[in-house]
């Protein structure tokens, strides 16, 4: 039984391993999608139909124009994402307890574990990996070794935990992506029947097979991430994540949920100027603490039921 823990064990911090090699093969493929797109679509088809003129010309400037607008923002969410910290535990942060209930504050780790199947019912958890008390709603990445604040899932197309701090950047990566990849895949429809036709098709071998390509891979994509732009739609309505939906799919209440109009605004701030862009304005960050991923506040009807 022993033998069968390590090999377990040691089975999972191989797969993590392969998780974490698997980052730069990612990036290269995302830029490579990208690449055989923009091939595609600038080089190959609509750049030469700029000098058609009338009707042609129109249509080729109008596709150009949102495809690079399309790309900037793609490109922008997707850097943003990949190179914004999830969100990382405070060294040596503690919870503050309300007196009133007879807790002490702060604890460290011999206090919590005596406190401990008293405050369960408070969802208070101590995480014995790092070695650190763990705040609502953080979770253990058993890829990036630490523990991430309001974490979602890892993910290996952005080489990163998506968290509380780029969880705004991931989603607006995946809808940026599928506007994009559906744009590509409606601009190269016409020119991907044509294969199918018994008429002859302009260009050189390699211009269309990389159309032909291009057509297939946007296709694939846009539909893959129309499933999980959809899926996580449903997540920031309900105020939940990947894992908090896992874990609470036999609750019928949730703490988090406030509504969707705040709800939404837990992830993408209050500043309309500032929700379709990878950012945030200085005033949601000073005063909206769920940003920063510790402080949460929860539904009052909730916790006057719970008490």
């Amino acid at each position: 039984m022993h033998t069968s823990g390590t090999t377990m064990a040691w089975n999972v911090f191989k797969f993590c391993t392969v998780l974490r090699g698997l980052g730069s093969i990612m990036i290269l493929l995302v830029l490579g999608v990208v690449g055989v797109a923009y091939y595609a679509v600038v080089f190959t088809n609509y750049g030469p139909a700029l000098f058609d003129g009338g009707l042609h010309s129109f249509i080729a400037v109008v596709v150009l124009i949102l495809f690079h607008f399309l790309l900037v923002m793609l490109l922008w969410s997707y850097l943003t994402v990949v190179l914004t910290d999830s969100g990382t535990v405070p060294p040596n942060w503690k919870p503050a307890w309300d007196e009133e209930r007879g807790e002490v504050d702060p604890l460290n780790e011999s206090e919590f574990d005596g406190l401990q199947p008293a405050l369960s019912s408070q969802r208070i958890r101590y995480c014995r990996k790092c070695n650190q008390f763990k705040p609502p709603r953080c979770h253990h990445c058993s890829v990036c070794g630490r523990c991430v604040l309001k974490m979602d899932h890892h993910c290996v197309w952005v080489v990163n935990c998506v968290g509380a701090l780029n969880y705004k950047y991931f989603l607006l990566f995946l809808f940026y992506t599928f506007l994009e990849t559906s744009l590509v895949t409606l601009a190269l429809f016409s020119h991907f029947l044509a294969f199918f036709s018994d008429e002859e098709i302009p260009g050189t071998t390699a211009s269309l097979a990389t159309t032909f390509l291009s057509f297939v891979l946007n296709l694939a994509f846009a539909l893959s991430v129309f499933g999980f732009l959809i899926m996580h739609v449903s997540l920031v309505s309900a105020n939940t994540t990947t894992i908090e939906a896992y874990e609470k799919k036999t609750t019928p209440k949730w703490r988090y949920d406030l509504g969707r109009k705040k709800n939404f605004e837990q992830v993408f701030g209050t500043d309309k100027r500032y929700w379709f862009i990878p950012a945030y304005s200085d005033e949601d960050l000073r005063r909206m603490p769920a940003l920063q991923g510790l402080e949460f506040p929860s539904n009052p009807d909730f916790d006057s039921e719970e008490f």
